[in-house]
């Protein structure tokens, strides 16, 4: 039998600025922070609530823990979602396995889609301009490894010009299903090799540019809570290196192409 669970977190406030900040991740609904895989389910919240509309079709490509599929259910939203481990298809169908409260239940009207399916290649089954928004939390090159036996993992890339080109076919096939004057969404993080600073997020910001989107804003996340912090700590002060403590969420839209 579905469960029955605490459906809303407490004390939510809509993000109204560029810096957000959750220095505690609550839990409602089947939200589990223990995924490492999964993005907050309160920058998802926030996005779907600014940038769709109840009955809106939404698309995450790379749904990892299920937190996008768990908030369009909650929020009343129609929603496609695929990723390229069987895994995580597996566990966002269990995630989405409880009741909307009865009294408000009749108004809801959602269809989730979970399927397999490499977000770098077409899908045939999505027509052009048919998705009102597109949300998704990539993996940082290699820093967290989400498999290491699916051959087109994008987190088994360790070359960040090669990780590039790909999402490049992902933001290509984001700006092809979404509707024109519409929104996508981008969650990254930058990463260092040997010690320098590399901006990753802003490599994959140009592709996204480079297909046809325009930015419409550069949030910055604050990050809270990472594991091996305390021995990273000491590792900065060793070796002279800052600890990066921030995640950029580019806000994506989707203009009228000029005529040629």
């Amino acid at each position: 039998m579905p469960k029955k669970l605490k459906l809303s977190p407490e004390d939510f406030d809509q993000e109204c600025t560029t810096v957000w900040s959750f220095p505690r991740r609550w839990n409602w609904a089947t939200h589990n922070s223990k995924y490492r895989w999964n993005w907050s389910p309160e920058v998802v919240r926030n996005l779907i609530l600014r940038y769709s509309k109840e009955g809106d079709f939404l698309l995450d490509p790379m749904i990892w823990g299920g937190t996008t599929a768990i908030e369009a259910k909650l929020l009343n939203r129609n929603l496609l979602c695929y990723d390229i481990n069987p895994e995580a298809i597996k566990l966002t169908e269990s995630l989405l396995d409880f009741e909307i409260d009865s009294e408000t239940s009749s108004e809801w009207q959602v269809k989730i889609k979970v399927k397999k399916h490499n977000a770098t290649k077409k899908n045939k089954d999505l027509k052009d301009e048919s998705i009102d928004f597109v949300l998704m939390h990539p993996p940082y090159v290699d820093i967290i490894k989400y498999s290491d036996w699916i051959k087109w993992d994008l987190s088994q890339i360790h070359d960040i010009n090669k990780f590039c080109d790909e999402m490049e076919k992902v933001a290509k096939e984001s700006y092809r299903v979404l509707k024109t004057w519409k929104f996508c969404a981008v969650l990254m993080w930058d990463t260092r090799r040997e010690k320098m600073y590399q901006p990753l997020a802003f490599k994959v910001m140009e592709r996204f540019l480079k297909v046809g989107f325009a930015l419409k804003e550069d949030i910055i996340k604050v990050q809270h809570n990472c594991k091996a912090t305390w021995f990273w700590v000491q590792k900065s002060k060793d070796y002279n290196f800052l600890l990066i403590m921030h995640e950029h969420l580019f806000i994506f839209k989707k203009l009228l192409q000029k005529k040629t």
